[in-house]
């Protein structure tokens, strides 16, 4: 549903072709959101299938490839508000794979789990501080939305309470508080 939000909501600015549309994610919104490469592609010939948009224009400049232009049709701007609205409606739980893997965490040993723990601690420092520049690196755009330092935000506010929920379950794994720690 993401893939097909996001497009309708770029569209609703203004025409776009494939490429542009990638681009627009990959350097604005990639922070926050997963959408592949080829799901764009795959999204804009479903959306333009089921009448959502509709192809405009096919340009090519020399020797490139064909280039086809997308623009939002009226079923296309309700869909958008459809799919917006069910957003802000739901909540999804999230669940974690991490968390399988600790269920388990009796079948490592207590150094692992320590050098373990360490690694996830530093590689979420490092998104984080990535995520804090990235953040000053795109509020001053004027293609950025102000509401953009929000989404930064919620990212940046999960991802410190990952880190202090790791650094706490370090220290109680370090002080045995956790009978699975030891390895069996």
């Amino acid at each position: 549903m993401s893939t097909r939000l996001v497009i309708l909501g770029l569209l609703r600015q203004r025409p776009l072709y494939g490429y542009e549309i990638k681009s627009i994610i990959e350097d604005h919104m990639a922070d926050w959101t997963n959408i592949a490469f080829g799901s764009i592609y795959f999204a804009l010939g479903k959306l333009s299938e089921e009448g959502f948009i509709e192809k405009i224009a096919i340009e090519q400049t020399g020797n490139r490839p064909s280039r086809s232009i997308y623009q939002l049709t009226k079923s296309g701007e309700k869909e958008f508000l459809r799919l917006l609205n069910q957003v802000w409606r739901e909540f999804e739980r999230q669940f974690f794979p991490f968390d399988i893997g600790l269920f388990f965490i009796h079948a490592l040993k207590e150094d692992e789990i320590i050098g373990r723990l360490n690694d996830r601690i530093s590689q979420l420092e490092i998104a984080n501080q990535y995520l804090n520049d990235h953040q000053r690196e795109q509020v001053g755009k004027e293609e950025v939305p102000t509401i953009a330092s929000a989404i930064f935000d919620h990212s940046r506010v999960h991802m410190q309470a990952e880190i202090e929920w790791l650094r706490d379950l370090l220290g109680k794994v370090k002080s045995g508080i956790y009978p699975g720690s030891k390895s069996e």
